[in-house]
């Protein structure tokens, strides 16, 4: 290891320690989080189902940018690439249009063979396996709904769609033998002012209480139900709304998710991790950049994530959240949008840890808000990059930037021969 890296290390570990901080213990914590990083990444959410289905339901992803994983094989290569140069042991998020297979199925018709070659290269690569099934970019969504549809028939479709997804992720945790968190999301929603707002949303507490109806160990699968305050063919009403699952998660002992890009631009899930913690056992992060609406940018090391780390951190509420991605950019390389949405995340984490949580809530009861914000703001300045060069470099990874040098190698030698 490099000397300089160890030296500055022991140094920060002098500063921190002086505030009651104790680093090692942080970066032993950090190492056991696990963050689930999503496979839509690597190939702009195509899939490998349906070869010639164009995104559609609300999905949308700009730029070109060449490489994109187009096999299954591909897209393990990339994760593996991306996995190589982050810190820690972490979990991939499937979607169901990421069945490994050439069998002609549906997405009703999904079986746990169907994702085998997953199964076995996340117990090589020692990840654990998270979930979704996929409710759009197909033929029977192309009207904008899906679990709340008027017709039964096409409801039954995404009904029994999502018992299988269930089925498939039951079989994730138990080959795994970590426990694989199921998200559900569906685009339904109206462009234009509805009548009636109440029926659809019956009809989807209905699907959902018909697809939750097969209990689960919660071993091997833990539920998820996540909100949307708009999208593109659903600006004016979203059936799935954040009240909606809020409540339905309380009254049936659902995961919900909190994905940073679907609510109001002036709202942060930050502000609302400690008080849906307060009524739900567990809860799921998509940690997203939206900038002025749902758009899905990489993860940056920006004011909201910090907050999200913080709040995790300072609320000890990590052991009850689950923290994925969720971005997709096709404006660049693909494997380095993994490294550096992933990294920021640990990072934020990281910074959250080395902040005297004690000494700032003590202030704050004793009304001594000065001491608060000082001590708040002087923190910002903390060595925590020499304490995250030291974690990167004995997980055996890139300290810094010099893990694009490997990324700007791959894709010299792998992403551009792809055509």
């Amino acid at each position: 290891m490099d000397q300089r890296v160890v030296e500055s290390y022991k140094l920060a570990k002098e500063m921190y320690a002086q505030h009651g901080i104790d680093v090692d213990a942080a970066l032993e914590q950090l190492a056991n989080i696990k963050v689930s990083i999503h496979c839509w990444q690597g190939d702009d959410v195509q899939g490998f189902l349906f070869k010639d289905e164009s995104l559609s339901g609300g999905i949308a992803v700009t730029g070109s940018y060449p490489g994109r994983a187009r096999t299954a094989d591909e897209l393990r290569q990339d994760l593996e690439q991306a996995l190589s140069l982050i810190p820690g042991k972490h979990k991939v998020n499937l979607h169901a249009i990421y069945a490994d297979t050439d069998e002609q199925i549906d997405l009703d018709q999904l079986e746990p063979k169907h994702f085998a070659s997953w199964v076995e290269w996340a117990k090589e690569q020692g990840l654990g396996l998270d979930f979704n099934p996929t409710c759009f970019s197909h033929p029977k969504a192309d009207d904008g709904f899906t679990l709340s549809h008027p017709d039964e028939g096409i409801r039954k479709f995404w009904i029994d769609h999502c018992k299988a997804s269930r089925t498939i992720a039951e079989y994730f945790g138990k080959e795994t033998g970590q426990t694989c968190v199921t998200n559900f999301w569906v685009p339904d929603g109206y462009k234009d002012i509805p009548v009636d707002r109440l029926a659809p949303r019956q009809r989807l507490k209905q699907s959902l209480d018909e697809i939750f109806a097969q209990p689960i160990d919660p071993q091997y699968n833990i539920d998820a139900v996540e909100s949307k305050l708009f999208g593109i063919g659903s600006e004016s009403y979203v059936v799935g709304s954040h009240e909606f699952y809020m409540g339905y998660a309380i009254a049936n002992n659902k995961a919900l998710c909190l994905d940073a890009g679907h609510f109001h631009p002036t709202e942060v899930i930050s502000n609302k991790i400690s008080s849906v913690l307060m009524y739900i056992d567990q809860l799921l992060l998509h940690v997203s950049r939206p900038v002025r609406w749902d758009s899905d940018h990489v993860v940056i090391m920006d004011d909201e994530l910090l907050d999200i780390a913080r709040e995790l951190v300072r609320g000890k509420l990590l052991d009850r959240t689950h923290i994925g991605l969720d971005f997709f950019d096709g404006s660049i390389n693909h494997v380095a949008a993994w490294v550096i949405g992933t990294r920021n995340t640990i990072k934020a984490l990281l910074r959250a840890m080395l902040e005297p949580v004690d000494q700032l809530r003590e202030a704050e009861l004793n009304k001594d808000y000065t001491s608060r914000l000082a001590i708040t703001e002087e923190f910002k300045s903390y060595p925590f990059g020499a304490v995250w060069d030291y974690y990167c470099a004995t997980a055996g990874v890139p300290v810094r930037e010099d893990w694009l040098k490997q990324v700007k190698a791959y894709e010299q030698d792998v992403l551009l021969k792809r055509v």
